[in-house]
């Protein structure tokens, strides 16, 4: 009788492991200077003691939409269908911006203000349904009066009742049309023989300088391994770069501080500096208003 009940008691005691399947992963501008992002994780496991969750990044800069947008978009298609992202960046907490749940076609969910935030993951994984959180069902008990920290009330209880399987998707709350506030930034795009993009981030650690211009891309502008590049960078309408670079494979292919063009991580176009900070010796940052354009070198 006893080895006859054994699987039925295992299947018991690990009944509420089973609920915690998909990943919950948190980001927010908070830092980790106080308790803030700790208080969000007891919220979570207060909902799911046995909830798998992971950091993307707590050093977002503040108020930093843009770049929250794009580190979701790098981070996501690494993490498997069902994982749950809660991003908090929110200038915005306690006005009338809409707290939503965002599906994927791809089958990943985002928990977070309709702020901008969900621009790139929307672009490229798609818009399967996005959902407004009632916050009468999905709200943590007794945190009603709080208006500054959605982040903890909201968006880490939603997030964890939505990974822990407590909650399906369905009962976020109301379905919405199949959009998401969007901030405008350039497209990589080949205009004859040349190629305009967007610079979404930093390679920050290093002070290279990312584009949103793909390996197939510039491949289709002609530009091969050696050739000389033509590179100008802008913010806005101001030149703040303009200048000549070799298409290289990686840094040791030029001398201790030339610039290149290679293809970072994510194979897309980038340039650098070889042991220097292009960022800082050029004053170029990233952001939507931040463009490229390059074209192969007479």
């Amino acid at each position: 009788m006893t080895k006859k009940l054994l699987p039925f008691i295992l299947m018991l005691a690990f009944s509420k492991a089973v609920l915690a399947d998909n990943a919950l992963v948190l980001q927010t501008d908070f830092s980790l200077k106080d308790g803030a992002v700790s208080a969000m994780k007891g919220v979570a496991f207060s909902v799911d003691e046995n909830l798998k969750m992971f950091d993307l990044t707590h050093e977002i800069p503040p108020y930093d939409i843009w770049e929250a947008a794009y580190r979701l978009y790098q981070t996501a298609p690494y993490w498997k269908a069902g994982t749950v992202f809660v991003s908090v960046v929110d200038p915005g907490v306690g006005t009338d911006r809409k707290s939503v749940v965002l599906k994927t076609k791809t089958g990943h969910y985002f928990v977070t203000p309709d702020n901008g935030t969900l621009t790139l993951v929307a672009e490229h994984l798609g818009i399967e349904s996005v959902r407004e959180i009632d916050e009468k069902k999905n709200r943590l008990s007794g945190s009603e009066k709080s208006y500054t920290f959605h982040g903890r009330d909201v968006y880490a209880y939603t997030g964890a009742r939505l990974a822990s399987g407590t909650i399906s998707f369905d009962e976020v709350g109301n379905e919405l049309e199949k959009n998401v506030l969007e901030i405008p930034y350039q497209k990589a795009v080949l205009e004859q023989t040349h190629l305009k993009g967007n610079i979404p981030i930093l390679d920050i650690q290093y002070g290279n300088i990312w584009t949103n211009i793909s390996d197939e891309l510039l491949e289709k502008s002609n530009i091969k391994k050696g050739d000389v590049a033509c590179v100008e960078i802008k913010e806005g309408n101001q030149i703040k770069y303009s200048g000549k670079m070799p298409y290289v494979s990686s840094f040791g292919d030029v001398e201790e501080g030339k610039p290149l063009l290679y293809l970072n991580s994510l194979l897309n176009v980038s340039f650098a500096l070889n042991m220097a900070s292009f960022s800082k010796t050029y004053g170029i940052y990233s952001g939507a208003n931040w463009n490229v354009n390059l074209h192969k070198c007479r």
